[in-house]
């Protein structure tokens, strides 16, 4: 059952890892948005998810947090103007990165909890009936 249990949530785990991940990256970027030359950084939420998907399903489940989040490759951010001190952080981009993330991390908590309730239901059910 645990395992039915685990399997069933390993990739909105992934997903929850990814998305907290990329959070941290944003905030850096808001952060260093007036200190010269900092490149932002940021990954494609999509293919490093898909990577990490396909990472568990080769390790198993028992792989941490950590290993999963080298998946990601960071890349730079291509500046949307040209600045004199160097810096490429867009204060827009990244508010309303930051805000889309959010909202998708809040939505994975609720799938997870939804998936979670949903089971000991199941559970509860059958013990007692």
């Amino acid at each position: 059952m645990i395992n039915r249990l685990t399997d069933a949530l390993s990739f909105q785990t992934e997903a929850l890892v990814l998305r907290s991940e990329r959070q941290r990256l944003i905030s850096s970027n808001i952060a260093n948005a007036d200190t010269p030359g900092y490149v932002a950084r940021d990954f494609d939420f999509a293919q490093a998810l898909r990577e990490a998907a396909a990472g568990q399903a080769g390790r198993g489940a028992d792989a941490g947090a950590a290993a999963r989040r080298t998946s990601a490759v960071l890349r730079y951010s291509a500046p949307s103007q040209t600045n004199l001190d160097g810096n490429s952080v867009d204060m827009d981009r990244e508010r309303a990165a930051f805000a889309d993330n959010s909202v998708k991390y809040e939505a994975t908590l609720r799938f997870i909890n939804g998936s979670v309730r949903t089971m000991l239901d199941a559970m509860k059910s059958h013990n007692q009936g």
